[in-house]
């Protein structure tokens, strides 16, 4: 039994989802099964950031079969930091986890982030073992990491895999205002700046079954890369946003843990 499950918590994992309505129809009722095997207690939150295909009428049907299951909906697509935050907001329980609803990453890894999540764990973040995108799109991705990274001083692996657990007391210290891609960007520079302590886990990463990224575009890059200028105005040269330990020189401590295999 998990130290998190041991203490009786309950848990929020939500999915922003745009256009993903082949993925969600096994996401879903896998991450039924993932949640039955760790906690009495969650809920299922995804949020529709304005999806065109049959994203809607999948969520309907879930939501008929399964009553911990909620929507939330955005009536026009305001993008992936609008659903995230709209995401945190929604949850509800002590503990909150969130993945991309196109089922790049497996659901059934949540397992090896919740055992983790010792009394002396605040957040465990997912790194990807090896990216399953396209060279031009694995090359954009390290680029943005070196980016962010070095403008902010972080530590962790893997900036923006988004296979995240943690304490609901990280969202309530954090300020996340982006709707673009540098949300994750956002969040992570103000949790090591606030100090909490990270533990980091290994996790795979799938091609799209279906769908296509809204990211990897000039548009969306662009904003992405404007956000995180911004970001480092407020945190860097402003000196706003948490500020303990980590922002004080302290870094955060940060662990890892060998890499684990999950049998599909």
């Amino acid at each position: 039994m998990s130290p998190a499950t041991g203490a009786g918590l309950s848990i929020s994992v939500f999915f922003p989802a745009f256009n993903d309505a082949q993925s969600l129809r096994a996401l879903i009722p896998r991450t039924v099964e993932t949640l039955q095997s760790l906690a009495q207690d969650f809920e299922i939150i995804v949020i529709d950031d304005g999806s065109a295909d049959e994203t809607p009428q999948v969520l309907a049907d879930f939501e008929g079969q399964f009553p911990f299951l909620r929507v939330v909906c955005h009536p026009r697509n305001l993008g992936y930091g609008a659903a995230l935050r709209s995401g945190f907001q929604a949850a509800s329980k002590d503990l909150v986890f969130y993945t991309d609803g196109d089922g790049q990453y497996d659901v059934a890894e949540l397992k090896d982030l919740f055992t983790r999540l010792d009394a002396d764990v605040d957040f465990v973040n997912g790194y990807k073992i090896q990216r399953a995108d396209s060279l031009s799109r694995t090359l954009i991705g390290k680029l943005y990491q070196g980016l962010v990274k070095a403008l902010f001083r972080l530590h962790i692996k893997d900036v923006d895999c988004d296979f995240r657990l943690m304490r609901r007391q990280v969202i309530e210290a954090v300020q996340l205002t982006f709707n673009s891609g540098a949300i994750g960007a956002e969040l992570m520079a103000q949790v090591e700046r606030a100090g909490f302590r990270i533990v980091e886990v290994p996790v795979h990463h799938y091609p799209r079954a279906s769908g296509e990224s809204q990211f990897f575009r000039i548009g969306p890059v662009a904003r992405m890369v404007t956000d995180v200028l911004r970001l480092w105005v407020r945190l860097i040269v402003l000196r706003r946003g948490p500020r303990t330990a980590a922002s004080r020189g302290t870094p955060p401590a940060i662990q890892e843990r060998p890499e684990v295999r999950v049998s599909k």
